[in-house]
């Protein structure tokens, strides 16, 4: 059986040090002015999970989606990290980074989720985590998890500052820059030493 979220799903922007260089310059512009101090999260709801091997269905006006792959720590009974698991966190390009709004972000079937968790006991430290992704069999982009603003502690200590996780909730690290584009008759595979590859098909959406 594949693994599913039993609680929330939060997305965290702007946890790599590539995408904040990257953005730093529309920081300082209205409304914020600044850059954030705390983490920016965002729920990925149950309508967009989606099992590796799935289908992935694209909306039929969209040309291309953003591939969005990462690792995420599922949250043990005591908020401690129970376990890893990899994720594809689609969405459809936009310019909006503080606030990334929900039909860009929460379409249906938009997460691509690892077919298994990996327990937190075999991992000695997050921040050797690196992952690759594939299109269609090519490497499209290599994520190398040491370079993240927010160690994967000091992100759940960060967030616990502001609010209480539950136990099941699955909580990524982010996505670095470069993300790489797909289109509707793509195969995305994501894989990292130690787990089970995603893969995941998109599809076009039927008139």
């Amino acid at each position: 059986m594949s693994y599913l979220p039993k609680g929330t799903v939060y997305g965290v922007l702007l946890n790599f040090r590539a995408e904040v260089e990257a953005l730093a310059p529309l920081m300082t512009q209205a409304p914020y002015k600044a850059p954030p101090k705390a983490p920016i999260l965002y729920v990925k709801t149950a309508n967009t999970w989606s099992p590796s091997g799935s289908a992935i269905t694209v909306p039929s006006q969209v040309d291309a989606v953003e591939v969005g792959a990462t690792i995420a720590m599922v949250i043990g009974p005591d908020n401690d990290v129970e376990g890893f698991v990899l994720m594809n966190d689609l969405s459809i390009p936009h310019a909006s980074f503080f606030r990334p709004p929900v039909k860009f972000k929460c379409v249906d079937g938009f997460l691509g989720i690892g077919p298994a968790m990996r327990d937190a006991q075999e991992v000695s430290d997050p921040a050797e985590f690196k992952l690759e992704v594939r299109i269609n069999g090519e490497l499209r982009q290599s994520v190398d998890f040491s370079k993240t603003v927010r160690s994967a502690s000091r992100l759940l200590e960060d967030v616990g500052a502001f609010m209480t996780l539950a136990h099941g909730d699955v909580l990524m690290l982010g996505c670095d820059a470069g993300r790489p584009l797909a289109r509707a008759g793509d195969t995305i595979e994501i894989s990292a030493p130690g787990f089970e590859t995603l893969v995941n098909t998109l599809v076009k959406e039927q008139a």
